[in-house]
């Protein structure tokens, strides 16, 4: 582990520890997958506690996050979920993402991801914990997910115009498409392999590999690279999911 990134975690989880009833401290992601990059990679964690935040602890939450300092900060992520409520995907918990507090449920995918390779920080790991995640579950989310958020975002443009956009949503329908067909998740690095054999264009992909792993990037203008990419995601998603 880089040792910015490390320093991070351990001054979040000296933070947390008093803050809330701590139970775990999983991460998940690329940290988890040996696919992280330091000042790219956000930092993807699951913090287990024995009761709801709510009131106080809440809002202790929300300053812990905006306390923290330092360059990787703003990429620390991290949800919140009672030990008694686990069982339910739907539910939604506390959650730190992109500089604001809200609820969200936790995925099958993060679930599955955390079944298969979390990087314990902290108590007991997450099979003693979470419950398992089915193939059938895992997909049926997957296609939810493309079917419903990614195809409707296509039909726009102007978001497509964000490099994160474009990173996100050729890396999430390679993936996808994987775990469609082979039921395994698969990390960035090997999404932009499949990218390439799934056809994707040669010069979104090299852009993409750049911005993660600092290559020297392909001459691209953000017009061209929007619509390539929002006609690949188009035809990939119908095509799994037809």
């Amino acid at each position: 582990m880089h040792t910015a990134t490390e320093i991070l975690l351990t001054r979040f989880l000296a933070k947390v520890e008093p803050a809330v009833p701590l139970v775990a401290l999983w991460a998940h992601g690329s940290l988890a997958k040996g696919d992280y990059q330091q000042g790219q990679s956000d930092l993807d964690l699951i913090a287990v506690v024995r009761e709801p935040l709510e009131g106080e602890r809440r809002e202790a939450v929300e300053r812990l996050h905006r306390e923290l300092d330092g360059p990787l900060a703003a990429r620390l992520h991290c949800s919140y979920l009672p030990d008694g409520h686990l069982a339910d995907p739907r539910r939604e918990h506390l959650t730190w993402a992109m500089g604001e507090l809200f609820d969200r449920p936790v995925t099958a995918v993060t679930r599955r991801e955390l079944l298969t390779g979390a990087l314990e920080l902290y108590g007991p790991a997450p099979d003693g914990l979470v419950p398992p995640v089915s193939d059938a579950e895992l997909a049926a989310f997957i296609r939810a997910d493309l079917r419903d958020f990614w195809l409707d975002k296509t039909r726009g443009r102007k978001r497509w115009l964000s490099e994160e956009w474009v990173d996100l949503g050729m890396v999430t329908v390679a993936r996808a498409a994987v775990t469609l067909r082979e039921g395994r998740l698969i990390s960035k690095r090997e999404a932009l392999d499949v990218l390439v054999e799934m056809g994707a264009p040669p010069v979104v992909v090299d852009e993409i590999r750049a911005r993660r792993y600092g290559t020297t990037p392909p001459v691209l203008s953000r017009f061209r690279r929007a619509t390539l990419t929002r006609r690949f995601i188009r035809r990939t998603i119908a095509e799994v999911l037809s």
